[in-house]
C-alpha cells in the first residue's frame, strides 16, 4: 500500500445530498448555496465579509487589485513577500502590475519581522503575510509593522482554515484574508476560495469584480418576488471568479467537520513529533507557542533531502517539498540571495505525510523510513 502526501477526505453522501439539493432547484451557479456557505464562513471566522470565489489565487489577485484601486497605488508600487510559497502568491503581485520584494523567513517558515523590516522602502504599499501549514509565526510582529509604517497587510490563508491564534481565528487586524477551498486543503471541495475584506465597500467592489464587473448578480436579479430583472449596469471592467452554488455545498459539508478535522491533524503531528524527538538530526518545524494550527502541512529539516525523499519512494512512502525558494525560478531570480534562509531551508525541508486517512501506525512506519534513511 502507498501512503500519499494528501489524500482529501469527503462525506459522501451528504456532499451528494447538498449538491442533489442544486441539481433538483436548477441552481448550480452563483446563488442560495454560495450565500449560505458565506454565512457560514462568517459565522465560523467571525470575520465581517466573505465572498465565496472559484480560487484563493484569483483571491489573491482580487486582493491587490482592490487595495491598489482604493489606495492609488501606482504600478510598480512594492509589496513584501515571502520567497517560500507556491508561486501563486507571488504571481498575484505581477498580475496587478506591482513589485514583488521578497523577506526572509524565520523557523516556523513564516516571514521574518526584522528582515521585512529592513526591506521597507517609501514604494512599499502592503505586506503579505502567508501562514504556512497553518502556522502564524511571528504574524503579530507583521501586523505591528504594518501599523507602524501604515502598511496594508494581505494574509494568504490558504493553509489556514481553522488555525486559530490566541484562540481566535486570525484575520480581523488584516486588510484582506484569502483562504483555499482547493481539492487536497483541510476543507477541501474540487476548488474554491474564500476572500475576506475588512471594509464594506472593499466587498462590494470585490463582488462586483468578480461578476464581470456587473453590478447586480443573476441570483439577486431573480430574487425580486420571483421576477428576473433583466437590467444593470456594468460598472468594471471585471473578471468570471466567482464560485458556484455546487462547491460551496461541497464545502458547507466540510466546514461542519474543519475543526474536528483538525484535530486529528494536530493528533498527527504529535505522533510525528514523538517518533523524532531524540533524532537530532531530524528537526521538526516548529509551530509557534500562540498558535492552534490547521497542520495542513508537517514539515522535518534533514541533511540530505534529496536523497531520503527518494528512499522513501522506494518504500511506497510519497512526501512533497513545500516549498522551492522562489527567487530560484527565472522570473523571480532577480531576487536571488537576498534570502538566505529560505534558500538554505528550502534545499532542506521536507513534508511529510499528513491527511486523515492516515493511522498511528502508517505515522509509527512513516517515521521509521524517516529515521532509517534521514
Amino acid at each position: 500500500m502507498t501512503i500519499q502526501l494528501f489524500t482529501p477526505t469527503f462525506r459522501v453522501e451528504e456532499c451528494l445530498a447538498e449538491i442533489r439539493e442544486c441539481l433538483e432547484k436548477g441552481w448550480t451557479g452563483l446563488g442560495f448555496k454560495t450565500v449560505e456557505f458565506e454565512n457560514k464562513w462568517k459565522e465560523f471566522t467571525s470575520l465581517p465579509h466573505a465572498h465565496f470565489i472559484n480560487s484563493a489565487t484569483v483571491g489573491l489577485s482580487l486582493a491587490l487589485k482592490v487595495l491598489k484601486n482604493a489606495n492609488g497605488w501606482d504600478d510598480q508600487d512594492e509589496v513584501i513577500t515571502t520567497p517560500l510559497t507556491f508561486v501563486s502568491t507571488n504571481h498575484a503581485i505581477l498580475y496587478e502590475d506591482l513589485n514583488p520584494v521578497f523577506a526572509d523567513v524565520d523557523e516556523f517558515l513564516c516571514l521574518d519581522p526584522k528582515d521585512v523590516e529592513r526591506k521597507i522602502s517609501p514604494k512599499t504599499r502592503a505586506i503579505m503575510f502567508v501562514g504556512i501549514g497553518g502556522n502564524t509565526g511571528r504574524y503579530k510582529e507583521i501586523v505591528a509593522l504594518c501599523e507602524k509604517y501604515k502598511l496594508k497587510l494581505i494574509l494568504d490563508a490558504a493553509h489556514m482554515a481553522g488555525t486559530r491564534l490566541d484562540g481566535q481565528v486570525p484575520g480581523r487586524e488584516a486588510d484582506v484574508v484569502v483562504y483555499s477551498f482547493q481539492a487536497v486543503k483541510n476543507l477541501p471541495t474540487a476548488d474554491s476560495g474564500m476572500i475576506c475584506f475588512r471594509e464594506e465597500g472593499h466587498d462590494e467592489l470585490c463582488r462586483k469584480l468578480t461578476w464581470l464587473g456587473i453590478n447586480k448578480d443573476t441570483y439577486a436579479r431573480s430574487n425580486n418576488k420571483g421576477a428576473y430583472k433583466w437590467k444593470y449596469d456594468v460598472e468594471h471592467v471585471g473578471y468570471k471568479y466567482h464560485g458556484n452554488s455546487i462547491m460551496a455545498g461541497i464545502g458547507l459539508v466540510q466546514l461542519k467537520y474543519l475543526d474536528q478535522d483538525n484535530a486529528y491533524r494536530r493528533q498527527l503531528a504529535q505522533w510525528y513529533n514523538y517518533n523524532f524527538k531524540d533524532q537530532p538530526h531530524i528537526k521538526a518545524v516548529p509551530v509557534a507557542e500562540d498558535c492552534e494550527s490547521s497542520r495542513h502541512l508537517f514539515v522535518i529539516e534533514v541533511d540530505r533531502r534529496d536523497e531520503l525523499l527518494l528512499a522513501l519512494n522506494e518504500s511506497d512512502i510519497y512526501p512533497g517539498v513545500h516549498y522551492r525558494d522562489n527567487t530560484e525560478y527565472g522570473m523571480y531570480s532577480y531576487a536571488k540571495g537576498t534570502c538566505p534562509n529560505s534558500h538554505r531551508l528550502s534545499e532542506r525541508i521536507l513534508s511529510l505525510p499528513m491527511h486523515l486517512q492516515l493511522s498511528k501506525q502508517d505515522v509509527d512506519y512513516v517515521s521509521s523510513m524517516v529515521i532509517k534513511y534521514a
